[in-house]
């Protein structure tokens, strides 16, 4: 029921005044692609499992990624570091692409729109304040856009507003909560790139053509032999901080920090 009443506000709801997200489609694969799950405030988890990236990365030539499939805020304690990391240079000799979970979604609505009764702060949004040292936000609006505005960076309520939605490749996409297989990648609802869960749309028993590695929905380990591959191994309660490799001729294989 949050979901849905959580969606119905700001999931393509023009009301909220804020635009579509950007989907990124590109023609050409690189030499690898690093897809990491969802961080939810484990700045330490995300530290440690870019240095293993970067380790496993060092002898492959060629163009190398890292796609983080969106939530790096709320639940944990350390959004603001992480939204710093982020905002910063990737590792030397990466492209890093950041795509937009409901989570930042949601949060924007609430810190820019003015939004307050969208449900963020009670959907982690208080651990997300107090990592910028905002530990009892007002409850009158006034104050509580004063605190916002003195607590919060503009440049990262900069990056919570350009956050794509996707990015594909041929064969390949990367988004935060999964996609309806019975429509193109470019005629999705964001509301389903952002929100949706693997029980919303069965997938076809001949598949669709790609494999979508996603986020959203924790599971204790992720099934690369499937088309749809969910890589949420619930950070910030399980300990746990994945990511999918991805080779150029479509190689998968999983690497973890704890």
């Amino acid at each position: 029921m949050l979901r849905k009443f959580l969606s119905g506000l700001i999931g393509g709801d023009k009301r909220s005044g804020q635009p579509e997200r950007e989907r990124i489609f590109l023609d050409q694969m690189p030499a690898v692609i690093y897809a990491i799950g969802d961080v939810h405030g484990c700045y330490r988890l995300l530290k440690a499992l870019e240095a293993k990236i970067v380790e496993d990365a060092a002898g492959i030539e060629g163009e190398k990624w890292i796609v983080c499939l969106g939530d790096y805020i709320d639940r944990g304690n350390s959004s603001a570091m992480v939204l710093d990391h982020l905002i910063a240079r990737p590792p030397a000799g990466f492209r890093r692409f950041c795509i937009a979970g409901n989570h930042e979604h949601i949060a924007y609505d609430f810190i820019r729109n003015g939004n307050y009764t969208n449900g963020w702060l009670d959907f982690g949004g208080r651990e997300t304040l107090a990592s910028y040292g905002l530990y009892e936000p007002s409850t009158q609006a006034a104050r509580l856009g004063r605190q916002l505005a003195s607590h919060i960076p503009e440049e990262h309520i900069d990056f919570l507003a350009r956050l794509p939605t996707m990015v594909a490749l041929p064969g390949l996409c990367f988004v935060h909560a999964g996609i309806d297989p019975n429509r193109t990648l470019q005629d999705q609802d964001e509301e389903v790139l952002l929100w949706s869960r693997p029980p919303d749309f069965p997938w076809p028993a001949g598949g669709t053509g790609q494999r979508i590695i996603h986020g959203h929905t924790p599971v204790p380990e992720s099934d690369l032999s499937q088309d749809r591959i969910n890589i949420d191994l619930g950070a910030y309660s399980s300990g746990i901080l994945g990511a999918v490799k991805v080779t150029r001729d479509l190689g998968l294989s999983v690497i973890l920090a704890s």
